[in-house]
């Protein structure tokens, strides 16, 4: 048999899987459907690192196992090309933005093809092409006509390098993810999608998806329903505070209210404030933080005091002082807080820190006491006529209070903020709108869709903030489409989650130029069967698709509710950490222990050097570091099957795992096992005797592992039918199961030894085998018989045998019956399908 040249055989299959169409979804909608899908990727210039193919693996093996069970299978893939990083490589480099996005995405498609993935390339679609953010657009222009987007002064984070809005996510330590540079608090006026419009059905529905638990927490986290109160909190201006609170019951132990450093009454108080001085200064450095700074990483307490202004208590018309800190955000709630020291560990140190009253309305509760209890779960003291009540009972009175008094009243509350939607960059979808003096805002005719990106010289964002499409008058400087008089358009774009919130229904009907999808096409391949993505986007890109999409069920576009039936998530693949000590070349380790005497002082000069992360033998992977892994590397040394098996057997999918390009040999020498097996196939259209228990119980435990994603699990389990059918022989019905089953993981070798077994149609299109499960069961067993403790014999039983056959067959053993000659039997021990023991004197 020929030596296995992997890379003939992988670019032979390729192309012909190419020729065939064989992975094309048909339009024949009488036929099973089945719609798989991965995220599609954002092409950068770097292209793929082995992180990306584990996702588009394991689907692939569920899409290609379906193929073979018989369903028209809709695995397509495409491209989030719109977003910063490409505008700022083409402004650094000189070079249009569709230009390099161009580049990039061929460089992608060529390393997917590569990989032997099962795409549906004809229903391939990229967000930069305007046939497809035609669509985009038009869905924005729906949400404008129903209310949902509006624009709104805001307080955003401002990267002071890359001149652009950044989310709040994209903040760390202050800091632009990016660029590294400075990141501050500005206002700019903002396009806003009231996604909180349908945040209780955004929690309500994930009750109808199969999603894995630790996605819907996230989810149900993001979205932060709370249930409380909103309560008015007269001042000594005459105006009023309202703060949301989810213990009302507490209000007797409000000793001080708590304001942003935003809030809009510091300015409307500036003359009677006789510290506004301090209280600007202040605002300024808060504008320095992200809101992520202000609310989670905060320890020490700082705030000013608003001296000439303060707040009455609704309870008990007492004065109380209001502060500004950094800790209370504008853009959560109403931007003003009550604070009970007592029964919270951030107000108390605060409390501690300003010198303010204390006061326990909780019996038990107190944060500071030795004895605490849960403060939801007291008695309440302190507190009038909630006096005596529990927690439960009293929030249920003093709601009834403060409806009474009209001074309050229930309130459902959620963490969610709408979404901030524009950006003032140039490389997004163009915002379909007009500003016209006379008419306001105004949609462009949907029949001028897609309003295109014009040509720009430069990309560069504007020192004022405002988008590079703002200095192009001839494109800005238009006519208003509803009274005919002038107007400019929107120069702000839209963000590069817009493309990816609808995505998945373009794949269904891609070619369509009337509509984003038929209504035929939409009712076929929809809902979504099985999507899976990083647990990064299970809660921004999750959430905004369910939002969009509801809002396309709302207005009769889509018809089912939810879009995806299935959510999973993969754990990242990690790289070697070169700046931990474990990972250092021997030379540099004898270095280090020389200079610093012992390995603890080693790992101590590492972390003084790198940080923490020196401490970690694998982190993720990142250009910084040096630590990607190239897939083209690997695929050119080992090939595309053994890449797709390594990262399918690496580990629990779930979980993150580390890249070893040692283990990664061991998938080689199975395909290279399988592969020389050939030659010892021997004729037979049945399963052997020998090796049918085995073939069946392979088939089942391959067959619902790739339902569950224990990929490795079920590789295991190939392997070991492999090691079973080199000692026991091999028959063509059994090694043409192999090779079926072993397709979805390993097209290419699988492929290529089906057709020299004289097999003419495409293994991957053939039949998925199916199991017998009586026959995953051994119908004998092998056990041992000892005599005091010893093994004298081993007899052959039918499974579960009656203990006094089993006993019978042992005692008429020769080998027994001379181990217990001229000795009397005592005690016989009968473990059932395991072993048989006499005791003999």
């Amino acid at each position: 048999m020929e030596k296995y040249d992997f890379k003939a055989i992988e670019a032979k299959w390729q192309k012909a899987w190419d020729d065939q169409q064989a992975f094309a979804a048909t339009n024949d909608y009488s036929k099973p459907k089945y719609y798989a899908l991965v995220e599609f990727p954002y092409p950068s210039g770097a292209g793929l690192h082995v992180g990306h193919p584990r996702s588009y693996t394991a689907l692939d093996i569920v899409a290609r196992k379906r193929r073979m069970q018989g369903y028209n299978v809709l695995y397509p893939m495409g491209w989030d090309a719109f977003g910063l990083p490409t505008e700022n490589f083409a402004i650094k480099n000189h070079v249009h933005p569709a230009e390099v996005t161009k580049q990039n995405v061929a460089r992608f498609k060529s390393q997917l093809k590569a990989l032997g993935l099962s795409f549906d390339w004809n229903r391939e679609i990229n967000t930069t092409d305007p046939e497809y953010y035609k669509w985009t657009q038009w869905i924005f222009l729906q949400l404008f006509k129903k209310g949902l987007a509006y624009k709104k002064e805001m307080a955003v984070n401002w990267c002071t390098s890359c001149k652009c809005v950044l989310a709040n996510e994209e903040v760390v330590n202050g800091v632009c993810e990016r660029c590294g540079s400075e990141v501050i608090r500005k206002n700019k006026s903002q396009w806003m999608l009231k996604i909180t419009e349908y945040a209780q059905r955004l929690i309500d529905d994930l009750d109808d998806v199969d999603y894995i638990d630790r996605v819907k927490s996230q989810q149900r986290h993001w979205i932060g329903r709370s249930t409380g109160a909103e309560v008015d909190f007269k001042t000594t201006e005459g105006d009023v505070l309202t703060v949301y609170t989810t213990r009302p019951d507490t209000l007797f132990g409000a000793t001080y209210m708590v304001i942003s450093p935003e809030h809009p009454m510091v300015e409307k108080w500036a003359d009677k404030l006789t510290n506004i001085d301090a209280i600007r200064a202040y605002r300024e450095e808060a504008a320095h933080k992200s809101d992520f700074e202000r609310t989670e990483l905060v320890k020490d307490k700082t705030g000013v005091k608003l001296d000439g202004v303060r707040a009455i208590n609704p309870v008990n018309g007492t004065e109380i002082p209001i502060f500004v800190s950094d800790y209370v955000l504008m853009s959560y709630g109403t931007g003003a807080i009550m604070a009970v020291p007592a029964h919270d560990d951030r107000d108390w140190a605060f409390a501690k820190k300003f010198d303010l009253p204390i006061i326990e309305v909780v019996k038990g509760g107190n944060v500071q006491e030795a004895a605490f209890t849960d403060c939801a779960t007291g008695i309440m003291v302190n507190s009038g006529f909630l006096d005596g009540m529990t927690v439960e009972e009293a929030k249920k009175a003093i709601t009834e209070f403060l409806t009474e008094k009209g001074v309050g009243h229930a309130k459902v509350n959620y963490k969610l903020r709408d979404w901030v939607f524009s950006r003032q960059r140039y490389w997004g979808e163009p915002i379909p709108l007009v500003k016209c003096e006379k008419c306001g805002w105004v949609p462009i005719p949907e029949s001028e869709l897609p309003l295109r990106l014009p040509d720009v010289d430069s990309y560069e964002p504007t020192d004022d903030g405002e988008s590079p499409l703002a200095s192009m008058t001839d494109w800005v400087n238009t006519t208003c489409p509803c009274c005919g008089g002038p107007a400019k358009r929107e120069t702000d774009t839209m963000p590069q989650w817009a493309g990816s919130s609808w995505y998945f229904l373009r794949y269904m009907d891609p070619h369509n130029d009337k509509e984003l999808a038929s209504k035929e096409a939409l009712e076929y391949w929809g809902p979504v069967d099985w999507y899976n993505g990083g647990m990064e986007h299970t809660t921004l890109h999750l959430l905004y698709s369910r939002f969009w999409h509801k809002f396309l069920y709302d207005i009769g576009v889509v018809p089912y509710k939810e879009p995806y039936k299935k959510r999973t998530s993969h754990g990242m693949i990690l790289g070697q950490n070169p700046h931990s000590f474990v990972n250092l070349p021997e030379d540099e380790k004898k270095k280090l222990l020389e200079e610093f005497g012992d390995e603890k002082g080693a790992r101590k000069h590492l972390v003084e050097k790198y940080g923490e992360m020196a401490e970690h033998p694998v982190v993720k992977m990142s250009k910084s570091l040096g630590n990607v892994v190239n897939p083209d590397e690997t695929i050119d040394e080992y090939g595309a099957d053994t890449m797709r098996l390594y990262e399918m057997f690496i580990g629990d999918f779930e979980k993150s795992a580390a890249w070893s390009q040692k283990a990664i040999k061991g998938c080689r020498r199975f395909v290279e096992r399988v592969w020389a097996l050939f030659d010892k196939v021997q004729p037979g259209d049945e399963y052997s005797k020998e090796n049918e228990v085995a073939m069946h119980r392979t088939i089942q435990k391959v067959s619902e592992d790739i339902e569950n994603l224990k990929m490795n699990t079920a590789i295991a389990q190939m392997m070991t039918l492999l090691n079973q059918l080199y000692d026991n022989g091999v028959n063509r019905a059994e090694y043409k199961t192999l090779l079926t089953l072993l397709n979805p993981f390993a097209p290419h070798v699988t492929e290529e030894l089906w057709h020299m077994l004289g097999e003419t149609d495409l293994l991957s299109l053939h039949t998925w085998p199916e199991f017998d499960e009586k026959k995953t069961v051994e119908s004998s067993i092998e056990i041992a018989v000892q005599v005091n403790g010893k093994v004298k014999g081993k007899i052959t039983l039918p499974m579960d045998c009656p203990k006094d056959e089993a006993l019978a067959i042992a005692m008429a053993d020769a080998k027994v019956q001379n181990a217990i000659a001229g000795k009397n039997v005592v005690k016989s021990i009968v473990v059932p399908n395991k072993i048989i023991n006499l005791v003999v004197k």
